[in-house]
């Protein structure tokens, strides 16, 4: 594209929070999509092995550590230099998210993340309740500062890939199964969630798998002790780290021996005491057909469960199973099975394969809305690093999909500058996906009448529940 679409102006300066793969992404669609002053223009990040990037276009970087001691005397004076209302985007590991967030309310600075990132030593404390190491803990102080704060300058809460996009796929899909199923409906507004949560019923969805296959294959095989990954690997292990994690669904009958259920906040989802990274599930994606992925815990399985409940807390009237079924690329599968072999202790090198490590391969990420009458249904996008290498510089196609993700949530949040704090459930997903549809290759529905009891090969006694393919006994990998 010669001439790309400007989505808005930043009047304030815009400070950027991380300048790992994300960030590096991120900023060309910045320069791209939005006017600002490139005069307050900041990137702090502790590593400068990119910093030449910034350099080349006159960005200010500040090669600074953001701490709990020192994020309120370092933000405050970037934030709020000279006129126009500022914008913080947060892409950084180990920085508190709220507390970041609350200090952009306070100064009146938009604000975007894309997970709810704790300060150090949250993944990995021995001494914490498993219950409080959840994504649920973590949206909970989120919802509670919404709760307690509404209303005020823009704060948008997760708004990556996913979580984030893959809420805007939910709802694409949900009208797609409506109109293919004849269902006569109404699309409910923005604003009303128990619409939406009532159509997803009526409709007959019993659950989503965020289902995902990254097929980018690396020019180079993968060296021992290293932990290589298509994003990034921090941010992995952590939440591969942290309990497996699934929003819960009230068709289900059945629950493993060891999960447990939250006793305070919205309560959508469960976890079992077991690392994510190390629970495997069946799924569907249209390239490879059924596969195993991972139950890694993600924000959008406890937010896209809460925002489609009808009633609240334990036991509802309706509410979907949602869970991450990730098969990551191969490299990253044979890093996990390295690091689970060593007692899940991280190998001591970690590398993000960039655009030019990577030989080829998609990264097919989408939704699969399953048990109404049509069986089950894929949306997605399927992005190539061949047409990422076209569409956008310094990424891969993960890394794309999750950037465009950032500079959808940006525009809305220009457009919308006084919605309070917001998840991307909440927010308009047609819009956001007009402005990130140019960057995400094919998006397409694919129907299957796949479901959990296909391809199994029958050769050993199984507990399966064969009267509902669809119960998370017959999805979940039994060891």
């Amino acid at each position: 594209m010669s001439v790309w679409p400007v989505h808005g102006t930043i009047t304030g300066p815009v400070v950027m929070i991380g300048f790992g793969s994300i960030g590096r992404g991120t900023l060309p669609l910045i320069e791209r999509h939005f006017e600002f002053d490139k005069d307050r223009f900041t990137v702090i990040d502790p590593d400068d092995a990119d910093r030449r990037l910034l350099d080349e276009r006159g960005v200010t970087f500040l090669q600074q550590e953001v701490t709990r001691e020192n994020y309120r005397e370092l933000l405050t004076p970037l934030l709020t230099e000279g006129e126009g209302q500022g914008f913080c985007v947060n892409l950084s590991v180990d920085t508190s998210s709220l507390d970041i967030m609350k200090l952009c309310r306070e100064l009146g600075v938009l604000y975007i993340d894309t997970v709810v990132e704790p300060w150090p030593g949250f993944y990995f404390d021995r001494g914490m309740d498993q219950a409080m190491r959840t994504n649920h803990a973590l949206r909970q102080t989120v919802r509670d500062e919404k709760a307690n704060n509404p209303g005020g300058t823009t704060a948008v809460s997760c708004c990556g890939a996913n979580p984030g996009m893959v809420s805007w796929f939910v709802k694409k899909a949900l009208t797609d199964i409506a109109e293919a199923t004849g269902h006569a409906y109404s699309e409910p507004s923005q604003d009303d969630r128990i619409g939406w949560a009532k159509l997803m019923r009526d409709v007959g969805v019993k659950g989503v798998h965020i289902a995902e296959r990254d097929t980018q294959r690396a020019k180079h095989p993968k060296p021992l002790n290293v932990f290589w990954n298509t994003w990034s690997v921090e941010g992995f292990i952590s939440e591969g780290m942290q309990p497996a994690e699934l929003g819960w669904g009230t068709h289900e009958t059945w629950q493993p021996a060891n999960m447990r259920h939250q006793k305070t906040g919205c309560q959508s989802a469960r976890f079992m005491l077991q690392p994510g990274a190390n629970t495997r599930v069946r799924t569907w994606c249209p390239t490879p057909g059924s596969q195993y992925g991972f139950l890694v815990t993600h924000n959008e399985s406890v937010s896209i469960a809460d925002y489609f409940s009808v009633g609240e807390g334990l036991e509802p009237e309706f509410r979907p199973t949602v869970h991450y079924a990730y098969h990551p690329a191969n490299d990253a599968v044979l890093s996990l099975h390295e690091m689970f072999g060593q007692a899940g202790t991280a190998q001591p090198a970690h590398h993000i394969l960039d655009e030019n490590e990577i030989e080829d391969g998609i990264d097919e990420l989408g939704v699969l809305l399953y048990g109404h009458a049509k069986n089950a249904y894929w949306y997605g996008s399927r992005l190539s690093i061949e047409e990422t290498r076209d569409l956008a510089p310094y990424q891969n196609a993960t890394g794309l999909q999750v950037t465009s993700a950032v500079l959808a949530g940006m525009a809305w949040a220009l457009e919308n500058p006084q919605a309070g704090i917001v998840e991307t459930d909440e927010m308009d997903f047609r819009r956001c996906l007009e402005v990130q549809l140019p960057y995400l290759g094919p998006v397409e529905g694919h129907y299957t009448d796949w479901t959990p009891l296909s391809d199994r090969p029958g050769l050993f006694p199984e507990d399966i529940d064969e009267s509902d393919p669809w119960q998370f006994r017959n999805v979940l990998v039994h060891d």
